[in-house]
């Protein structure tokens, strides 16, 4: 029986579990995703699943199995935030605040899409700013600003650069720049290490022709 079980019947196999990210919810308070009953509620409600690969309850099913392929899914940056699933979900379950903390779980481990990683690292920890405006190509918007009868720079670390200083610190200090470092060194790893696979398995079959 068995045999052909294994013969006939297709099970789908996960290339890696792990306990830790349904502990890491635990640990965050967010406890309750135990309760989800998977009915699809999230993902019926959600209008950004409406027009992308984007399903919530994928989502919090892997997360609630541990499948850590979670965590390199684009679709996890693709939700909203409009607390739309979090109002409708029957069994009260904060969905919005779990994809938010996939999120948050995703970056710790180095997952940070590419675009993400700029702005977070090289804008905002950078200038104090995630949309600066005083760069030479902006003029037109501080022309805007002045149009307005406004200063052509908001009264923040544009008109203040010393200030930059002072934002660093407090990002330093509540380990921003810490986790930021972390995920670019786990990036670095993986690239590395997919780099020197794709090597081995071009001399292979270098080795076979």
């Amino acid at each position: 029986m068995s045999d052909n079980v294994e013969k006939y019947i297709k099970r789908k196999v996960y290339k890696s579990t792990s306990s830790d990210i349904a502990q890491k919810f635990v640990d965050a308070g967010l406890e309750q995703m135990r309760a989800c009953i998977n009915c699809g509620t999230c993902t019926g409600s959600c209008p950004s699943g409406r027009r992308t690969a984007y399903r919530t309850r994928v989502a919090i099913r892997k997360a609630l199995t541990g499948d850590v392929s979670v965590l390199q899914d684009i679709d996890i940056w693709l939700c909203s935030t409009c607390y739309y699933c979090y109002e409708r979900c029957p069994r009260n379950i904060p969905v919005t605040d779990m994809i938010i903390k996939l999120r948050n779980i995703a970056v710790e481990e180095g997952y940070i899409l590419d675009s993400h990683f700029g702005l977070a690292n090289n804008i905002f920890y950078a200038t104090g700013h995630g949309v600066p405006c005083n760069a030479e190509n902006q003029k037109q918007w501080r022309d805007l600003r002045e149009s307005y009868g406004l200063p052509a720079l908001p009264p923040t670390v544009h008109s203040y650069p010393e200030a930059v200083k002072e934002c660093q610190t407090l990002m330093n200090e509540v380990g921003f720049k810490d986790l930021m470092d972390n995920a670019a060194k786990l990036k670095e790893e993986r690239k590395a290490a997919a780099e020197k696979a794709e090597a081995e398995k071009k001399a292979k079959e270098e080795e076979k022709s």
